[in-house]
């Protein structure tokens, strides 16, 4: 739990943007911004346990090894933001950035099915945009309900209150050894990673709330537009290829 995470320098810094009313520091008190509150990494080795003495049926059974690496945790948090207010070209400059949604009560703040007129192709919806209101009306820029005292008012949702998708990747490694002498071998591996073509997605892209009932304030809001990267990968994590479906690798080597 944190105000802002990591001092308000990137990556781990967007709860940094936004800047509470003077003395009301815990509107920004909540998870700090890579919370993971599950986490389970395994790994696993086996050999299979053949040994003949045949040397022709040995060459082709002995020697074989399957091994894996499983990585899985829980969403990490995120924001749903406001519109800034932007009305007859003014604007309410407070932390350099918009506020905190409010929460509708007693509706689901997760919809994981398309909603109509808000979900765009080819992305998956995450959030509600029923679940959560906008203190500024996206299509006015004035507040919602009028500029007047009574709607002036901050969104009552706190920071980092929302939790993105799991991750779920496995890698998998089927090896096998061939002898080439007494003390040299040839290994030969096939190397599958994310052995399942699990999907996995990153935040939403698109946190600032509208107005329920009114989809042409909600266009894309809350779903899931990109994949994610896994911890250990064939490309590399930093060159986005690991983002794909599953990837399939062969190497040998020889080992003396």
């Amino acid at each position: 739990m944190d105000t802002v995470s990591n001092g308000g320098f990137l990556q781990f810094a967007a709860g940094g943007i936004l800047s509470p009313l003077p003395g009301e520091l815990a509107r920004d008190y909540g998870p700090c911004d890579y919370d993971i509150r599950h986490n389970l990494n395994a790994q696993y080795v086996y050999q299979l346990p053949i040994r003949m003495r045949r040397h022709s049926l040995g060459y082709a059974l002995n020697g074989w090894q399957i091994s894996g690496t499983m990585f899985w945790h829980s969403g990490i948090p995120f924001s749903v933001l406001s519109t800034p207010y932007s009305a007859n070209g003014n604007g309410i400059v407070q932390g350099s950035g918009p506020q905190f949604a409010s929460v509708v009560p007693g509706v689901p703040l997760y919809a994981h099915h398309p909603v109509t007129g808000v979900t765009q192709p080819g992305t998956i919806q995450w959030l509600n945009p029923d679940a959560f209101v906008s203190t500024v009306d996206p299509s006015t820029g004035q507040c919602t309900g009028g500029d007047d005292p009574q709607h002036w008012q901050f969104g009552n949702l706190g920071r980092n209150a929302l939790r993105g998708p799991n991750f779920f990747w496995n890698d998998f490694y089927l090896t096998k050894w061939f002898p080439v002498t007494e003390r040299v071998k040839l290994r030969a591996e096939a190397q599958f990673f994310n052995v399942f073509n699990h999907p996995n997605f990153g935040l939403p892209s698109m946190v600032l709330a509208g107005i329920p009932g009114r989809p042409s304030t909600q266009t894309g809001f809350g779903a899931l537009t990109y994949a994610t990267s896994p911890p250990t990968g064939l490309l590399g994590v930093g060159l986005g290829g690991d983002s794909s479906p599953r990837m399939i690798a062969f190497q040998a080597r020889l080992e003396f």
